[in-house]
């Protein structure tokens, strides 16, 4: 007879996706996670009004996701703020969010009008997103600055494009984030672009004032002169858009 075979003991990889999916696994640390995704800074004061619990209960959790390597912390003076750790972690994070389905029909005027702003236009961490980023990239393939087949890729008509716009491409030092990459748009269900292009073509829109943060949220609005910038380089109304 043949001796039993011993079973193999589990991989410590799954015992760290449990860990990480526990850390979302708790309403107040997903949306915590969901309000950084405004690609800035906040104070625990700030994320417990955002998430609706009192600032004691937000340093707990903030703890457990800076240990967890999700978020970053950053002191200055008395002051503790923290961010996003990372562009992977804030792409996990949006692509949960475009898996878990549409959020429910808000109520009220209030949350109906925010809706409908994070909708038309938004920040995804550090990119345009809603239905201006997607239009946003819709435009730029049909122009043939961007590309794509598995993925995104800019054009050598795209980095000329970028190039007259002052925008720089070139990627920071350590840095291995890709000049292109798809980002599943969680409110229009298709990508927009992410990746250092769409990164640094946000931080021009917002340097430029072609759009403006409203509020403390992730939502824009996009300014008389962003719709005629996206006009006059894109060929994009944006009216439609945004």
């Amino acid at each position: 007879m043949e001796p039993k075979t011993q079973p193999s003991r589990p991989d410590r990889s799954g015992q760290q996706l449990a860990e990480l999916a526990g850390l979302l696994a708790d309403r107040t640390r997903a949306t915590v996670c969901l309000t950084l995704q405004d690609g800035r800074a906040w104070t625990a004061g700030e994320l417990a009004k955002a998430a609706g619990v009192t600032a004691a209960t937000v340093s707990g959790h903030l703890d457990k996701l800076v240990a967890g390597g999700l978020l970053e912390e950053v002191r200055q003076g008395r002051h503790r703020y923290v961010h996003i750790a990372g562009p992977q972690i804030s792409q996990l994070i949006e692509d949960l969010a475009a898996h878990a389905g549409p959020p429910p029909a808000p109520r009220g005027l209030r949350a109906t009008s925010a809706g409908a702003a994070m909708a038309r236009a938004r920040t995804c961490y550090d990119h345009l997103a809603g239905a201006l980023g997607v239009g946003v990239t819709d435009a730029l393939l049909e122009r043939g600055l961007l590309q794509q087949s598995t993925g995104f890729s800019v054009t050598d008509k795209g980095l000329a494009w970028f190039g007259e716009l002052g925008i720089d491409l070139a990627p920071r030092s350590g840095s291995r984030r890709p000049m292109a990459r798809c980002c599943l748009d969680w409110t229009e269900r298709r990508p927009h672009l992410a990746g250092r292009a769409g990164a640094a073509l946000c931080s021009h829109a917002l340097e430029e004032g072609w759009c403006e943060r409203i509020g403390s949220q992730r939502a824009l609005r996009v300014t008389r002169k962003g719709r005629d910038a996206f006009g006059e380089l894109i060929g994009m109304r944006v009216e439609a858009a945004a």
